[in-house]
């Protein structure tokens, strides 16, 4: 576990915490045997340590988070906010060792993700509204966006991250343009004040080599200047043949804390994907159902089939420098700047699937897409924090202005390519043919002001904001040399009101808005209004102070309009009448239930419609599961032979989903994905024992029993296989 700005004891070994946990939460020494078994003459007595202040922006002590500040931007307790909001914390990520983010999200409630076994981009639904580059990307870094276009979009390693935070809903009040169903907000790893050294080693099915190092420590006996460095190499072969996946990456920090009232860290990561893994898609026949040939025989397309080509590639590398700054001038002013800069250059060519031959049993046309972006972005948050009481309200008043710019010279060609059969596939002669180039120059530009109090009284905490946005999206066409621009000016607001039991029960209610730019405009030439998010949520939290628990319920409506619809009087154009209704269930529980047990556990109830839109009217939208729910507990030995030893395991269900064919006989018809239970295990060893305190060896199990599934179906010609069995060995030493 990484350490937080304020100096604390290093983590030496699971039974030294298992000690001083036990210790702090029931003020008894009874675990005190757990480091070494005394003599029956000697006395021990064990005294905890003042447990350390949870920073939002630093680890937390368990897996259970108890403050955040995605949800606010300030330091803010998770029972005082009037959203649902989950954690993933470095122990919880470190347990399970996923290697995307969209993984690392795998047991929490009201996401999906999509694309399957395909880690090229961390793809999710959340609350049955799917965030992608090409449309509006909902990832954010140190609480600054992570912008994406096209095919241009940054992959953050979890290994460089302190946490992940999933916000579902609305957020414009405080981020401006955004997809309504919520954001998923990650903090990177920053210098400790107290030594860390740790290798890490992995290998594992799929040909997985992986080396990671992460050092940090002060710099000075003061400990004013402190730095961190971590790094990470990988290569595996993607689950599709004839694919890899490999990353290099690198991320140099320092902090300057001159006094506790200052905080500048200077934050930067380059990575470099030489090889960013498959990115296809196969048709229904062959995976939800069987392909008949032409002699009535059932066929299905392997998992490891791979229908583009061996020169398939995408190539991704990725720099981003910035820093985060605050200074407290007394106790009531506060003032942050966070601060980036981003470059982002993606290479693209592929030969890929494109639905099944009419003429030719068992053969898929395919399509052919090159695209070679260079993608740039600068972002800045300036805020001013001012804490004050009239009377018996106590206030946290939040007033920021934040500025984005965007980037992206796109230079594309696209066209066909040869089909290929999936019983005899032949690889090498594509034969594309290149039939419309595209060369733009997309720009966006984005200006917010906003305002948020938070007020306290008695047990009552009340969060009003509100943010007035001013928006631009502009592409250049260069073979026209002409230039389209659409200007929004937007005002969201967002209520909610929560009460603070003494026993740790936070009901509340909010109502939260969003908003995201169109692009395009109507037959007569008008842009399109901006889409419009609106939420109502109720829910109750359950905090308590002294017991590392967090249990979250929420039932929620949200409802995004302005979307996009074939015109019914010429369906060569759009209109805007679309809308898209989601209501759903959520449960979140996180528990260190003692010393020795770690229990997660969730479930997701999600009723989706397009209750308006001149095709899909009162169908269920694509690739967005009804029920979901999850499992994970996890056990440390900390006496007898055992001692040091811990066994977990989890298991994933994703109930079914819906998708629309695309062919003339029943076109945007809707057809099933079938629903699926996957099963996760690890098993863990401390090495504390062989004098290596804080090292540990593990085997984590991914799809424990090689369940073969389709993750889900965009279209009836893009389908996409779940990921196999995946076993990877760990070995972490800490010197």
């Amino acid at each position: 576990m990484a350490l937080s700005h304020t100096a604390q004891p290093m983590k030496t070994s699971l039974r030294k915490i298992a000690v001083v946990v036990a210790t702090a939460v029931s003020g008894v020494s009874a675990f005190a045997h757990a480091a070494d078994v005394p003599k029956k003459e000697d006395t021990i007595t064990v005294t905890a340590a003042p447990a350390a202040q949870e920073s939002p922006w630093g680890p937390a002590p368990t897996i259970a988070a108890k403050r955040t500040a995605t949800a606010t931007k300030t330091d803010t307790p998770i029972e005082k906010t009037p959203q649902s909001i989950s954690v993933v914390t470095r122990e919880e990520m470190d347990m399970k060792q996923p290697t995307t983010v969209k993984q690392a999200l795998g047991y929490t409630p009201g996401v999906f993700a999509t694309r399957g076994s395909s880690s090229t981009y961390d793809v999710i639904s959340i609350r049955g509204f799917t965030t992608s580059s090409t449309v509006n990307t909902n990832q954010y870094l140190d609480g600054m966006k992570l912008q994406g276009d096209n095919y241009s979009e940054a992959s953050m390693d979890p290994y460089f991250l302190e946490r992940v935070e999933l916000m579902r809903g609305p957020v414009s009040v405080l981020y401006g343009k955004s997809n309504p169903g919520g954001i998923v907000s990650m903090v990177s790893k920053r210098p400790t004040t107290e030594p860390l050294h740790e290798i890490q080693f992995q290998m594992g099915t799929n040909n997985l080599w992986q080396t990671g190092f992460d050092f940090s420590d002060a710099i000075d006996d003061d400990g004013v200047w402190s730095y961190r460095l971590t790094g990470l190499g990988r290569s595996e072969n993607a689950q599709q043949e004839m694919v890899k996946s490999s990353r290099y990456a690198i991320a140099p920090s320092f902090s300057w804390r001159p006094d506790d009232k200052t905080d500048f860290t200077f934050l930067s990561n380059f990575q470099s994907d030489p090889d960013a893994g498959y990115y296809g898609w196969v048709p229904r026949e062959g995976t939800v159902v069987p392909y008949y040939d032409a002699n009535g025989k059932a066929h299905k397309i392997p998992t490891d089939f791979n229908e583009g080509e061996e020169n398939n590639t995408m190539t991704r590398r990725q720099k981003m420098v910035g820093y985060s700054f605050m200074h407290e001038f007394n106790d009531t002013f506060t003032v942050r700047q966070n601060l980036r800069y981003a470059q982002i250059n993606t290479l693209y060519r592929s030969v890929y699937g494109n639905g099944y031959s009419t003429t030719v049993p068992g053969q898929i046309n395919r399509a052919y897409v090159r695209s070679d972006e260079a993608l740039n972005t600068f972002t800045v948050d300036n805020q001013l924090q001012s804490k004050f009481a009239t009377g018996e309200v106590d206030h946290t008043l939040l007033t920021g202005v934040d500025y984005l710019r965007m980037r992206n010279d796109i230079n594309a060609e696209y066209g066909t390519a040869a089909p290929i059969d999936i019983q005899n596939p032949q690889y090498g002669n594509a034969d594309v043919n290149v039939n419309f180039p595209y060369a733009v120059v997309n720009r966006q530009e984005q200006t917010g002001l906003y305002v948020q109090d938070q007020a306290e009284w008695n047990k009552w905490v009340l969060t009003l904001g509100g943010r007035y946005d001013f928006a631009k999206t502009s592409t250049l066409t260069r073979s026209t040399n002409s230039t389209s621009e659409v200007n929004d000016e937007q005002f969201t607001w967002r209520g909610g009101l929560n009460y603070l039991f003494d026993n740790g029960i936070s009901p509340y209610i909010s109502y939260s808005e969003s908003f995201e730019p169109v692009a395009g405009a109507t037959k007569e030439g008008k842009p399109f209004d901006p889409s419009r998010g609106k939420q109502y949520e109720a829910g109750v939290k359950y905090v308590p102070k002294d017991l590392p628990v967090v249990l979250t319920a929420s039932v929620y409506q949200l409802t995004k309009d302005n979307n996009l619809t074939p015109d019914p009087e010429n369906t060569l154009f759009s209109v805007q009448s679309g809308e898209i209704r989601s209501r759903g269930v959520e449960l979140e529980a996180k528990a260190a239930v003692n010393a020795n047990i770690n229990v997660t556990a969730s479930y997701t109830f999600t009723e989706a419609e397009y209750t308006h839109d001149t095709v899909y009217g009162g169908k269920r939208p694509a690739e967005i599961p009804r029920n979901m729910a999850s499992l994970w507990a996890d056990y440390t030995f900390h006496e007898t032979a055992l001692s040091g030893l811990t066994v977990g395991a989890g298991a994933r269900y994703i109930g079914s989903t819906s998708s629309f064919y695309t062919t003339a006989e029943n076109n945007n018809e809707a057809f099933n994905v079938a629903g699926y239970t996957l099963a996760d295990a690890t098993i863990k060893y401390d090495l504390a024992r062989f004098g290596l305190p804080g090292s540990s060896v593990g085997v984590n199990v991914n799809n424990l029993f090689d369940r073969e599934y389709v993750s889900s179906c965009y279209r009836d010609y893009a389908c996409y296989w779940g990921a196999e069995r995946q076993v990877v060995a760990t070995a972490t030493f800490r010197f």
